[in-house]
């Protein structure tokens, strides 16, 4: 089972950040003790990236892109039955494929649709570029929040796969039931606001929400390179 760090002061608060960046400084306090160290930093995108960027710049470590997509239900894009990383792997939630009774051929539907995605995405945002062997190393997976968990999970399995050594999951906020749900995948899960109640919504952690376009991914990017040289 992993730690669990949080900050009591936030437990169950909504709009507690003014972005993702300031998030991403706060989370980046929290980890002082890696900075001069050999880690690895990974962040989800879109949203994880402007968080992770944070991160990477006072541990003073580069930034890389994990890739992994949500798998929608073939009746909106607002929602997922599970999540897929670069491998083609999937992870699914059951409960939902049964509830929904989907078939077979609906699930194979709509994982395909999401590998299109994924292998789109990995050419814009990483040119193709093989993930390398993590060795041992500590790894930090940022993202700017978890929902259903499902894309940090899938994320996390893949990460381990390459070798990663300390799994820190890195989240400015969190579902009380997902971070629950994470913690034995884990050695530390850093979620500053964690939030029970019925519903959940990344979104409301934060006064300035916005869905990040792959422009401002790639800027963000660019930018931390160039300010590391």
């Amino acid at each position: 089972m992993g730690k669990l760090l949080e900050d009591l002061a936030l437990r169950d608060r909504v709009y507690v950040f003014k972005d993702r960046a300031m998030a991403g400084r706060l989370l980046a306090d929290r980890l002082l003790d890696y900075r001069g160290r050999a880690v690895r930093v990974f962040a989800i995108p879109a949203g994880g990236v402007p968080v992770a960027a944070e991160i990477a710049r006072v541990l003073q470590v580069p930034l890389d892109l994990v890739i992994v997509r949500k798998i929608q239900f073939p009746w909106t894009t607002e929602a997922g039955f599970g999540a897929l990383n670069p491998a083609g792997e999937a992870v699914f939630n059951q409960d939902l494929i049964d509830r929904f009774q989907m078939t077979p051929q609906d699930i194979e539907t709509q994982v395909q649709k999401t590998l299109a995605n994924l292998k789109q995405r990995e050419e814009r945002l990483r040119q193709n570029r093989p993930y390398p062997d993590l060795a041992g190393a500590t790894t930090i997976i940022a993202d700017d929040g978890l929902a259903s968990g499902y894309t940090m999970r899938t994320a996390v399995n893949f990460l381990k796969g390459k070798g990663a050594g300390k799994i820190i999951v890195a989240v400015p906020t969190g579902s009380a039931r997902t971070v629950q749900d994470l913690l034995p995948l884990v050695d530390e899960l850093l979620c500053l606001n964690v939030r029970g109640g019925w519903s959940f919504a990344v979104a409301e952690a934060y006064e300035d929400w916005y869905d990040l376009t792959e422009a401002e991914v790639l800027e963000i990017l660019k930018s931390l390179a160039q300010n590391s040289e």
